[in-house]
């Protein structure tokens, strides 16, 4: 079940085929803790084996922040204390944390959006950064504030905000402490969409649309892109070739061409 429940995360599906997991520290303006990362984990885990599923939005509780990166606040001292004493504990926590949950988002082949309102910087960037899309509303703040407290970009960012951002402009931002406006982070290419007026209605608008798209040409369409982001065009060419087998024979393409030719809106089924 999608909508289980969590201590630090909240999930619900607002519209059909649609899932929504909502960061849920607000007096922490969202700060993630190890067992947030780990409910993240759990709740991506069923968005992506749920085939009824086929957009994710990611958000944050309050209005105030969608995430502000790792909780440093000390309020799980135990679990501070279990990390320092472990060998090699600080980077086997990041590694089964935070990264697992941004390396997740970028795996699974159905998209999501990061719905942003308020401070997404440090992790909380490169939390909304490993989503495909970012909608934002006026209050939007990002940027990465790593740095002020002797910190690094490690849950991902020092790969995502160059490839998002080039490498001058991501470099200055986390070595000065930058944070940006929502209409500066547009220009920037970190945000994919100013929501002016309604953040939510924008943001569950555009997730409606994704769901009723095909989905198993937009699943294969995104794990196309992603390998061609990193490989040769000639490679990407031979993905598409492979590609095409899975969906031209598929029940969603005749589908798609009776509809047209009906002159109605498809309805896709995933098969």
């Amino acid at each position: 079940m999608f909508d289980a429940a969590y201590e630090t995360i909240l999930c619900d599906q607002p519209r059909a085929h649609v899932a929504r997991i909502t960061l849920n520290r607000e007096k922490q303006m969202n700060a993630y803790s190890w067992r947030m990362t780990q409910e993240l984990q759990a709740a991506i885990g069923v968005y992506r084996d749920d085939d009824e599923l086929r957009a994710l939005i990611v958000t944050g509780a309050g209005g105030r922040a969608f995430c502000t990166g790792g909780d440093i606040s000390g309020v799980d001292a135990e679990h501070g204390r279990k990390v320092r004493e472990a060998p090699m504990g600080h980077g086997r926590e990041m590694r089964d944390g935070m990264q697992a949950v941004c390396a997740l988002l970028r795996q699974i082949d159905k998209p999501s959006i990061a719905m942003i309102q308020g401070f997404a910087v440090a992790g909380g960037l490169a939390l909304a950064l490993a989503c495909d899309f970012r909608i934002a509303g006026p209050t939007a703040r990002l940027g990465d504030t790593s740095g002020r407290f002797g910190l690094l970009p490690d849950e991902g960012g020092a790969w995502l905000f160059p490839h998002v951002m080039g490498y001058d402009r991501a470099l200055k931002m986390t070595l000065l402490h930058e944070i940006y406006d929502a209409r500066t982070a547009l220009g920037l290419g970190l945000i994919t969409e100013l929501a002016e007026e309604n953040v939510e209605a924008r943001t569950l608008e555009f997730a409606e649309a994704l769901a009723a798209q095909a989905p198993l040409a937009v699943r294969t369409v995104k794990m196309m892109m992603r390998r061609a982001m990193q490989s040769t065009f000639e490679s990407s060419l031979e993905d598409a070739q492979l590609s095409v087998m899975i969906t031209n024979p598929s029940q969603d393409v005749r589908e798609g061409g009776l509809a047209f030719r009906e002159k109605r809106a498809p309805k896709f089924q995933g098969r």
